[in-house]
């Protein structure tokens, strides 16, 4: 491999790096079989972590705070009728088709399905919010029932407000961030229940956003950036009201800046543990009437580190979890200690078990779950605290020109949502498909 001084970035050439080591150096270097949370909202926020008592305010039982992706073994070679390969004994129904009525209902589902989550609702069932990456964009929401069935679907943030809505995130207090990925794009904070209007936040800054994440000790906000030389934000609200709602509308915008050689980060196989710093974004905001007027959000602070493609992100107990698809990489960001490591490169691999990275979720008992895509075997893998990857489903050759987005799982664990946005034509605009895939997903631990 060859690194270029003027791009800075590695020209590839893998090498075979034992899994485990590189693993162990990251997800159990990190304590990542301690690190639970609820899946109650698929948040770390939440829930009930006893499986045999319902939830608060009479909903369901969720999955205990230990549970993990149980041994699936491997996914049919035999597509089922909608060309996924899932695991034995799982069955998979299509929730929603672009342009179609969600089964049931009177509400025609969008297409381009992208960033996903679920919200356990107070008097029992849940509700699977999902956002459509095009123009105009919005996000649209389906309501189900303790047995998993679909009650109502309805929208959450009309499409003439926005556009192309990637990734996301999902706030302590059980709402919806929806982000708009483009370079003047916002983030938007949506009602799962469709109960308030959503609300734009511009304090968040403008920029190419993915994904969200808050961690709920003091409610600082972590943002992703869509871009080549995109950079890791966090948001620090003027109040914070740690265990309440915050305040979104006014605080500090930083973009984390790596205390080592960017080179040395960028090593690809390269471990370690590097302390970060925060420094402050002097315009948030650099446009007037919808034109970047000045210096972008990410280039304001030469200093500050830049990575290569953010794509989804995750908190779990004190841990920043997220992804950059342009290295294939995972990282995890420990709080208290202000450190950063890569825990999943796939240039640790002769043969990856990842092909790219995007969008992640993961289990109370600490599985990282990956979806993918490229326009190949793309998958939901899981990486689970012992090293081992678990494939999850895989869609098939009529899929080609799509991607695997929006991964999300029930309170109880028993089903898994996610979709193939541009469904089997690959035609952005007007395909895309929804699923929901029942099973023994988890195991408690």
């Amino acid at each position: 491999m060859r690194f270029d001084p003027i791009s800075r970035r590695w020209h590839r050439r893998r090498k075979s790096v034992d899994r485990r080591s590189v693993l162990r150096g990251g997800l159990l270097g990190l304590g990542l079989v301690a690190v639970g949370g609820s899946l109650a909202s698929c948040t770390g926020s939440g829930g009930n972590d006893d499986p045999a008592n319902p939830a608060p305010g009479g909903g369901d039982p969720v999955a205990p705070t230990g549970a993990v992706v149980g041994d699936l073994g491997p996914l049919s070679t035999t597509p089922d009728a909608n060309d996924l390969l899932l695991p034995a004994g799982f069955t998979a129904t299509v929730i929603g088709r672009a342009g179609q009525f969600v089964p049931g209902t009177g509400f025609r589902w969008h297409s381009d399905p992208d960033g996903g989550a679920v919200f356990a609702r107070p008097g029992g069932g849940w509700v699977y919010v999902s956002n459509r990456e095009f123009l105009p964009g919005g996000v649209d929401a389906i309501e189900f029932s303790a047995s998993g069935s679909i009650v109502r679907a309805y929208n959450i943030l009309p499409g003439p407000l926005t556009r192309i809505n990637c990734g996301g995130g999902v706030s302590p207090w059980n709402t919806w961030f929806s982000g708009e990925e483009f370079e003047t794009g916002v983030i938007w904070e949506c009602d799962p229940f469709g109960v308030e209007p959503a609300r734009r936040l511009t304090a968040l800054g403008t920029f190419k956003h993915e994904a969200v994440a808050v961690d709920p000790a003091t409610n600082a906000v972590y943002l992703t950036e869509d871009e080549t030389d995109g950079r890791f934000y966090r948001f620090l609200p003027t109040a914070a009201n740690a265990g309440g709602r915050a305040d979104l509308t006014s605080g500090r915008l930083q973009v984390m800046r790596v205390l080592a050689d960017a080179a040395l980060v960028n090593t690809p196989g390269q471990g370690g543990r590097f302390s970060v710093d925060w420094l402050d974004v002097p315009t948030p905001n650099p446009l007037l009437g919808g034109l970047v007027l000045a210096t972008p959000t990410r280039r304001q602070v030469p200093e500050s580190f830049a990575f290569d493609g953010g794509e989804g992100i995750w908190h779990q107990r004190g841990v920043i979890y997220f992804s950059t698809k342009g290295d294939r990489r995972v990282w995890a960001l420990d709080i208290a200690a202000q450190a950063v490591e890569v825990i999943y490169d796939d240039f640790a691999f002769a043969t990856p078990p990842l092909t790219s990275v995007d969008n992640i979720v993961m289990t109370p008992g600490g599985d990282v779950i990956v979806v993918e895509d490229q326009n190949a075997e793309q998958s939901a893998v899981a990486i689970t605290p012992s090293g081992r990857f678990q494939p999850l489903v895989q869609l098939g050759v009529s899929h080609v020109g799509s991607e695997v987005t929006g991964p999300a799982f029930s309170p109880d664990g028993r089903f898994f949502y996610f979709s193939s946005q541009r469904g089997t034509s690959g035609r952005a605009g007007v395909d895309g498909v929804t699923y929901a895939v029942e099973g023994p997903w988890l195991r408690g631990v």
